[in-house]
């Protein structure tokens, strides 16, 4: 079944972040997130989503 974008939540934004976060793909756990956030009226919540699932190529740590 496919779904309009556009009628997506943020609460469904934030449970697929997680889902992506489990099968650890951390870039599409952080798009969502930060659609999540943008969706969020709430600015602490939006910025507490946003902690939750930070950007990972400033968190990456290269390795030889």
């Amino acid at each position: 079944m496919l779904v309009d974008p556009a009628n997506l939540t943020a609460a469904d934004h934030l449970d697929a972040a997680r889902e992506m976060a489990v099968s650890n793909r951390p870039f599409l756990a952080y798009l969502l997130a930060e659609e999540a956030a943008r969706l969020t009226a709430d600015p602490p919540t939006a910025a507490a989503i946003r902690a939750a699932f930070p950007d990972p190529s400033l968190t990456r740590e290269e390795t030889d």
